[in-house]
């Protein structure tokens, strides 16, 4: 006499583990002038907040990384090099490195002014920012909270 295969029981999915700090980072390196490359760093930026579940930082984050990235590129004259993180207290940290020491500075743009405003822009809307020299340059960086 054969028995009767018995049925399986059913196994929950798995439930979804929160992702590794180290998968969620995003890197580009940006040639110099490459301004049409600021576009292409925001729409990965955004895919990537989205992917990680903190897509309420992206129109925020987008613009600050904009006007960062463009100064990188416009007043240094050289490439840069941009990171983005978001760490395991939801806290996205933006870094944009580029090879001079030169400080950016706070300039005061007269009303019709079409630039000048960036960084007025970063310390607005940033949890946090600042900027730090290294051997080789500087990193420019900003934190938002998630939370």
């Amino acid at each position: 006499m054969q028995s009767k295969p018995q049925p399986q029981p059913q196994s929950a999915a798995p439930a979804r583990q929160p992702e590794c700090a180290l998968h969620r980072r995003l890197h580009a390196s940006l040639e110099a002038a490459d301004l049409p490359a600021v576009g292409t760093v925001r729409r990965r930026l955004r895919a990537a907040l989205d992917h990680w579940g903190v897509p309420e930082l992206a129109d925020t984050a987008e613009l600050l990384t904009s006007e960062l990235v463009t100064n990188a590129l416009v007043h240094t004259g050289k490439g840069a090099e941009f990171d983005a993180q978001l760490t395991a207290e939801q806290r996205l940290r933006i870094e944009v490195h580029d090879r001079t020491s030169r400080l950016p500075g706070r300039r005061h743009p007269d009303e019709d002014a079409t630039s000048g405003r960036g960084l007025l822009l970063v310390e607005a809307l940033a949890d946090d920012w600042g900027v730090q020299l290294h051997g080789d340059g500087k990193v420019t960086w900003f934190e938002l909270s998630a939370l």
